[in-house]
């Protein structure tokens, strides 16, 4: 394993909170237990954990009003909750806050454990274009936000380029030298068909058909040039949560976003 991850776990079960913090520290990682939502908003304020498990009925407050106020002290902090029985709309509200998943128990540990192993995982986007004024750019903007950026400029290179390592998403540009940027979408779509691929092209009134047929073709989304930087890393933030969020038993679905909020404005 390459990393320590810190995991607050939490359950008024004490039984049940030894038993997976001893297995989180069998497999190397950093357990801290909490007994309830109280004692984990308290240690949120307090330490610094990289992932919370927490149990949805507990006395005082529980795991879903919990997890509103630890979403108030640390917004990106990835919190998991687990219910023997919660209610379908207790799941819908726990997902609406930000939570990646409710999980039945008893959990799937192997599964909470490659969720684990993927939490820091470098993210790699790689960006499909042959202008290097523009990949230096965005390679710039990503990395400013950790991300590893590749840059491929030959079409046919790219389904190789993906097969080498993880990759979180795909930057496209519509149009590579001679090549539409729809037929390598479309080779990408048929070898990787949930793979995220944000489509890239300057704003211009004959662009508005290639991104139409894009989305049609499965395209993950689609930013004029010049970009939005915040909107961009929205975006590729919430397609990281829906990849952990896959992990623990969620569909990753190919969501494509209102058009309107990428316009260039």
């Amino acid at each position: 394993m390459d990393e320590i991850i810190k995991v607050l776990v939490v359950d008024d079960d004490r039984r049940m909170v030894k038993t997976i913090c001893d297995i989180l520290k069998i497999k190397g990682h950093e357990a801290l237990a909490a007994y309830t939502g109280e004692e984990a908003v308290a240690i949120i304020q307090s330490d610094d954990p990289d992932c919370v498990l927490m149990d949805i009925k507990m006395p005082g407050i529980n795991g879903v009003d919990a997890l509103k106020r630890i979403k108030e002290l640390a917004p990106d902090l990835p919190v998991v909750l687990m219910s023997a029985y919660a209610s379908e709309a207790q799941a819908v509200e726990a997902q609406k806050l930000g939570a990646y998943t409710v999980l039945d128990k008893p959990i799937d540990i192997e599964m909470v454990l490659s969720f684990l192993s993927l939490i820091r995982q470098e993210e790699t986007i790689l960006v499909v274009d042959d202008d290097p004024r523009f990949c230096a750019t965005l390679g710039d903007i990503l990395e400013s936000r950790g991300y590893r950026v590749e840059n491929e400029s030959v079409p046919e290179n790219v389904l190789n380029r993906m097969e080498k390592d993880y990759k979180l998403a795909v930057m496209l540009n519509l149009k590579i030298g001679d090549t539409a940027g729809l037929n390598v979408l479309k080779s990408i779509r048929a070898k990787y068909p949930t793979k995220p691929v944000i489509l890239v092209t300057p704003y211009q009134e004959k662009a508005k058909d290639s991104v139409l047929q894009g989305q049609q073709i499965g395209a993950y989304t689609y930013f004029y040039n010049p970009l939005e930087s915040e909107k961009l890393f929205s975006t590729i933030k919430e397609i990281h949560h829906k990849k952990l969020g896959a992990i623990l038993g969620e569909a990753f679905k190919m969501t494509q976003q209102a058009t309107k909020k990428h316009r260039e404005t």
